[in-house]
């Protein structure tokens, strides 16, 4: 156990910089959250139902993580900051997965009371940027990354980065992208949101423009100074 606690703490400590020891890991509001959802989820496989909802609604209290008991999760989950974040019941997550604040995991049309997997599915290493909100039974596959404030409503493929509401793929790949992926906004100065792609076009479209239309004035004052001398002289021999 001790040595699982010590693992995990390491895993936290590789993805983010900021702590100086493992001791200063264990004041981090997710890793209480994590670890009072996994009391949480016993208690509510053993059917003691109104306990784990005690727990869960503790957590919430302590860390303003909103973790389902019936919420399944791997291996090395990393909530950083945290606050904000809520996971529904039927979601599950996987190993070495890393979530950002005000992230939610939410199921689809709370309204009709039908039960079964409403939630999404994390596969093993994905990143979940803050404010993204991932809705439905969808998969998130493997080593996939969603930007801030994406919304996703449809499976994930493995590597892809996802961004825009709805989101869409970049169509590159996170193994390429995973330096320049940044949790708090994704950048899309050289590869194009697609949320935004037609008004990234016509900047550039104007840019180009603007270019050419301060050649074609300089050419215009080159050629002018060139012939005012000429004009100057035939005034003269007039």
């Amino acid at each position: 156990m001790f040595n699982g606690l010590v693992a995990y703490l390491d895993s936290i400590k590789a993805r983010d910089p900021a702590p100086r020891s493992r001791w200063e890991i264990l004041l981090y509001p997710g890793l209480l959250a994590v670890g009072m959802h996994r009391i949480a989820h016993w208690l509510f496989e053993a059917e003691l139902f109104f306990l784990a909802r005690f727990v869960n609604h503790l957590a919430r209290w302590l860390t303003g993580i909103d973790i389902h008991p019936g919420a399944t999760i791997g291996r090395h989950l990393f909530i950083d900051h945290g606050f904000g974040v809520v996971i529904g019941e039927t979601a599950e997550i996987g190993d070495n997965v890393s979530i950002y604040q005000d992230v939610t995991l939410g199921g689809t049309d709370p309204a009709n009371g039908v039960g079964g997997k409403r939630h999404p599915t994390l596969c093993d290493d994905v990143i979940v940027g803050s404010g993204a909100q991932i809705l439905g039974p969808v998969i998130v596959n493997e080593r996939a990354r969603i930007g801030a404030n994406a919304v996703v409503t449809k499976d994930v493929p493995e590597g892809a980065v996802m961004v825009g509401i709805p989101a869409r793929s970049t169509l590159v790949d996170a193994a390429e992208y995973a330096r320049e992926f940044v949790p708090y906004g994704t950048p899309c100065s050289e590869i194009f949101d697609p949320a935004t792609q037609k008004v990234e076009i016509l900047q550039c479209q104007l840019e180009q423009m603007q270019k050419q239309l301060a050649a074609l004035i300089a050419e215009r004052d080159a050629t002018d100074d060139d012939e005012a001398p000429r004009r100057k002289g035939s005034r003269n021999r007039a």
